[in-house]
């Protein structure tokens, strides 16, 4: 398995606000395939990480701008389907009223290796996609390194992060590292810790 990273530049606009951010982009599969996780800000970058190969997923963390802005031009470019949890649809409508909502993502499901877990409060229909296999997880906004994602904006509600957190990520292994939708890695064992504190 190999999972290539790397941080596009943008912004991201909510409730009337716009913020300057840098989204970690990651890209799973091997030498011939992959999926691409989230869409952020620029098309450009996200096929220089893909690199010539097929893909077979635009896997969506959430819809917040951020997050989905150039999906559907990431999805025209390489063929490859979209999927979003449905719960994001009102997120969704927000920043691109014009287009069908992507497939849908439900808790449980395998997609292309990954296993999605449903994990609300940052937004409706937040997911994280973990590799059992490699122990590792993809968190997009949900948990970062020193603890759970914001829940300042609308759609979304600590309460039910944390819970979302407790019973579904840090049921993983403590070694499960961690790659996040913004900022550095992290391990499930450390934000545990970061959590009780």
């Amino acid at each position: 398995m190999r999972v290539d990273h790397t941080v596009i530049a943008g912004t991201f606009s909510l409730d009337g606000q716009t913020f300057d951010v840098d989204n970690n982009l990651w890209v799973i599969g091997d030498d011939v395939s992959c999926v691409v996780v989230d869409a952020p800000h620029r098309v450009p970058e996200i096929l220089k990480v893909v690199d010539g190969r097929k893909v077979t997923a635009v896997l969506l963390t959430h819809a917040h701008d951020d997050h989905v802005r150039v999906a559907p031009e990431v999805a025209a470019a390489t063929g490859a389907p979209m999927f979003l949890h449905p719960a994001e649809e009102p997120l969704w409508r927000l920043v691109h009223p014009d287009v069908p909502m992507p497939r849908p993502l439900a808790d449980g499901q395998e997609i292309a290796g990954l296993t999605v877990i449903h994990t609300p409060g940052h937004s409706p229909g937040a997911v994280c996609f973990s590799l059992p296999d490699e122990k590792t997880v993809f968190t997009g906004d949900t948990l970062f390194q020193g603890g759970p994602g914001a829940t300042g904006r609308s759609y979304s509600d600590r309460p039910t992060i944390e819970r979302s957190i407790r019973e579904k990520l840090f049921t993983l292994p403590p070694e499960t590292v961690v790659h996040t939708g913004h900022g550095p890695d992290t391990t499930i064992g450390a934000e545990k810790d970061q959590l009780r504190a």
